[in-house]
């Protein structure tokens, strides 16, 4: 309200101001005298600052003209104008417009309209570091990869861009299936931007498929140094590539630097199955079975495995069965109440034919958590104890139909494996296999080679590492097993060659 009045009386102030001086210049005598052309006039006071206002104005004009005819004199002939700058600004006004409505489209998944889009904002803003990628994400969008391949390529000309176009092509090689020219566009990707965790990521997993366990490893060592992996992860996954690379100790000629490399990845993770039982193979094949020992021990320790066992046995393979039963007892004792552990004592009892002991020992296994392994492991007691066809034969039943018990698992996608890898040969993630059991049932179990050879045994398989049987050569015919079949000496259990077949 007084900010109004204040206004108003400013106004009225000025106006009463030019009517005073506009009054002072009529009561003021003489003038101005314009000679032009041999005429003369004669202006007076008032009329005077008239006549100057009005050719101020006039010579402002003229010069505003003068400089508009040069500008566009300048304008023709190509140099950078007022009147040049006004039309680009024009152009990138429309230029950016198209470039939202391209992102826009992209957002909503409208491939066509976004490249359509993404193409008319390239014509305007002539700027390929801001359009390339748009362009080539539309292309992608839409299908049409021969142009977004340009696009990418267009971008490897620029120092600042140069990392997306590399990524770019590497992705489309990817989905290609060219996993080889992916993997050296990954390291180039990596070399530009070391600290990319996509990237390392990708260029890791293509290492582990292609058995570049080196490499692999170096990259490994790269997301350690730029913070995107933990220590304790890092040591884990080091330990499974130098397990990886040391896999050929398995065969006989296997090197010194190769049994190195299996120790080293159980220095780097003793809980590591695979790379425990490795190290322990490798100190036996050197002569240093206490060495052998107190890894298994360890691995034993944090998780019980079938494969420990194994290894364990073949520390010393010409020892008898009640010999192996006493020194099992050192590393029985570490997990006891384990299921593993029921499981291996059980196996050890039966082959030195103690089997109320083995019952024992399995105690609560068959109702608790009953799978192939121990229902089998259950029909063997029975046989031993010459229990009567029909109860073997019921236990050999459920085993045909029990689930594997643990196996190796992908946590990615949950395919079952024969074996350890340290990728899954399903959807080829890294260092995603655990020994747990599935979710499903399944009917092909890694732990089948852990089993007595309870349906094919020998009297001489009792001495030698621990027996071994998979419960998938166990054969229903027309519902019975061939434990029901004729045999004039099936009520002898002490007679291995009555073990049903």
């Amino acid at each position: 309200m007084l900010w109004s009045l204040l206004k108003i009386l400013v106004f009225v102030a000025i106006v009463a101001l030019l009517a005073f001086g506009a009054s002072v210049l009529l009561e003021t005598a003489g003038g101005v005298q314009i000679t032009l052309a041999g005429t003369e006039y004669t202006l007076g006071a008032l009329q005077s600052v008239i006549a100057l206002l009005v050719l101020m104005v006039l010579t402002w004009l003229f010069f505003k003209l003068l400089s508009l005819l040069v500008a566009t004199l300048r304008f023709l002939n190509g140099d950078e104008t007022s009147l040049s700058r006004f039309f680009d600004k024009g152009r990138e006004r429309r230029g950016y417009q198209a470039l939202a409505d391209s992102l826009m489209a992209l957002a909503v998944g409208e491939g066509r309209a976004a490249l359509s889009k993404a193409e008319r904002a390239e014509r305007y803003l002539q700027d390929p570091a801001l359009t390339n990628l748009v362009v080539a994400q539309a292309a992608e969008l839409a299908g049409d990869t021969r142009k977004a391949s340009e696009a990418y390529k267009r971008l490897l000309s620029d120092q600042s861009t140069r990392f997306v176009g590399v990524r770019g092509i590497m992705k489309q090689k990817l989905s290609e299936g060219d996993t080889e020219t992916a993997r050296q566009l990954a390291e180039k990707a990596l070399a530009l931007r070391p600290k990319h965790e996509e990237v390392q990521d990708t260029l890791l997993k293509l290492q582990a498929q292609a058995e570049d366990w080196a490499g692999a490893r170096q990259t490994l060592a790269t997301k350690l140094k730029t913070g995107t992996l933990p220590r304790e992860v890092f040591k884990r996954r080091d330990a499974v590539l130098a397990l990886s690379s040391s896999k050929a100790l398995l065969a006989e000629e296997a090197t010194p630097e190769q049994q190195e490399q299996a120790i080293e990845a159980n220095r780097l993770s003793p809980d590591l199955v695979p790379a425990a039982a490795l190290a322990a193979r490798s100190y036996i094949v050197k002569g240093k079975p206490r060495y052998a020992v107190r890894i298994l021990k360890k691995a034993w320790e944090a998780q019980p495995h079938p494969d420990l066992a194994h290894a364990f046995a073949e520390i010393a393979p010409d020892e008898t069965a009640q010999e192996r039963v006493k020194r099992f007892e050192q590393l029985l004792r570490l997990k006891p109440d384990h299921d593993e552990t029921r499981l291996v004592k059980a196996e050890l009892l039966i082959v030195a034919e103690d089997f109320p002991e083995a019952r024992r020992a399995l105690g609560d296994l068959v109702d608790r958590a009953p799978d192939a392994r121990a229902l089998t492991l259950m029909a063997a007691i029975e046989k031993g104890e010459g229990g009567p066809d029909v109860m073997v034969q019921g236990w050999l039943t459920k085993a045909l139909s029990a689930p594997r018990g643990p196996q190796w698992v992908c946590e990615s996608c949950n395919h079952i494996h024969a074996e350890w890898a340290p990728t899954c040969e399903n959807c080829a993630s890294f260092d995603t296999l655990t020994w747990t059991r599935p979710d499903a049932h399944e009917y092909s179990s890694a732990t089948g080679a852990a089993m007595l050879p309870l349906l094919a045994a020998r009297q001489e398989h009792t001495t030698g590492a621990l027996a071994i049987v998979d419960p998938d050569l166990l054969e229903v015919t027309n519902g019975t097993s061939d434990v029901g079949s004729e045999n004039p000496t099936k009520d002898d259990p002490d007679n291995p060659d009555t073990l049903p077949k």
